[in-house]
């Protein structure tokens, strides 16, 4: 399984940005996908994750409110539209899947995650 990362940039405080990460292979619809930013001088940390079917997802409590993923089966894709920026929110967004469905209870952990994107920076100025 391969992940691609796009859709960072340089955004204002208060802004908006939308990831998208691209999936290859025909069982996307089978993985549980995950959104993680690690800042410099930081651990990765997960920020929002949607199950399979799409019918869950979580987000972190930094986020809440202001982020919102979804995906679409059907171009093997996964989005995380964000908006309200802030400063803090600055750091590079890894798109990552879970290997089997089962694993959603651990979601929010890095290590419970298979696949890795390469990750796209995100740069908030305030």
């Amino acid at each position: 399984v391969q992940l691609q990362a796009s859709g960072g940039g340089l955004v204002q405080a208060g802004g908006s940005l939308r990831l998208s990460c691209a999936t290859s292979g025909r069982t996307f619809s089978s993985y549980n996908m995950g959104w993680f930013r690690q800042a410099p001088g930081k651990e990765r940390d997960f920020v929002s994750a949607i199950s399979w079917s799409g019918d869950s997802t979580d987000y972190a409590d930094s986020v809440k409110g202001r982020f919102t993923i979804s995906r679409d089966n059907a171009k093997n894709t996964v989005y995380l539209q964000m908006n309200s920026l802030k400063a803090e929110d600055t750091a590079v967004y890894y798109c990552a899947a879970q290997a089997r469905p089962g694993l959603w209870l651990y979601r929010d952990s890095v290590s419970n995650y298979a696949y890795w994107g390469q990750g796209t920076l995100v740069t908030v100025s305030s």
